[in-house]
């Protein structure tokens, strides 16, 4: 379908570029994760590494799959509220913040995964709880921090990673606990 208007001078063009910039820093301002959103994030980490350690560590193995559905409830649970606060979907926070796929929420998920996993297996209990809760606690403050990019830069944070690339990362964490579990 052909037009007949003639396309918009450059000062329009330069004038509605900035107006589309400064409508997405308004609604990147007046973003607001629920409450108790980072919290229940990082504790439901916590709860995922500490179960996971339970596990390979000689537990049952229904252990793990608690964990795991605990984790994906409290996302689930959280997505939904943040997207019915705001009515906006932000591809950053569900991969950097509820998935973890920014440095620091990945590199306090590793290593707190791996001590705990290192505690389980020597029987020591109370360093699988603290490198869990640790872990968490990371988890939730990188989400924070993440918030706090977000709102100075949107343009920069707002992109989610390409799903492909999340999918890739998932099969491997997967594959790695099933032979962490195979190991034991």
């Amino acid at each position: 379908m052909e037009s007949s208007s003639t396309p918009p001078t450059r000062a329009q063009a330069s004038a509605a570029l900035a107006e589309a910039e400064a409508t997405r820093a308004k609604v990147a301002g007046d973003v607001v994760l629920p409450s108790w959103f980072t919290t229940s994030m990082g504790a439901a980490v916590a709860v995922q590494i500490g179960a996971t350690a339970v596990a390979v560590g000689d537990g049952p193995l229904w252990v793990l799959a608690a964990g795991l559905v605990i984790f994906t409830v409290v996302a689930g649970v959280q997505l939904v509220r943040f997207r019915r606060r705001n009515g906006v979907r932000l591809g950053g926070l569900a991969d950097r913040v509820v998935f973890g796929s920014g440095a620091v929420a990945s590199w306090s998920y590793a290593a707190g995964f791996v001590v705990a996993i290192a505690a389980a297996n020597a029987g020591r209990w109370w360093l699988v709880v603290l490198a869990s809760l640790l872990a968490g606690a990371g988890y939730a403050l990188a989400g924070r921090r993440w918030m706090r990019t977000y709102r100075a830069a949107p343009q920069e944070h707002g992109r989610g990673t390409p799903a492909a690339w999340l999918a890739a990362s998932a099969i491997v964490t997967i594959a790695g606990v099933i032979l962490l579990v195979l190991l034991r």
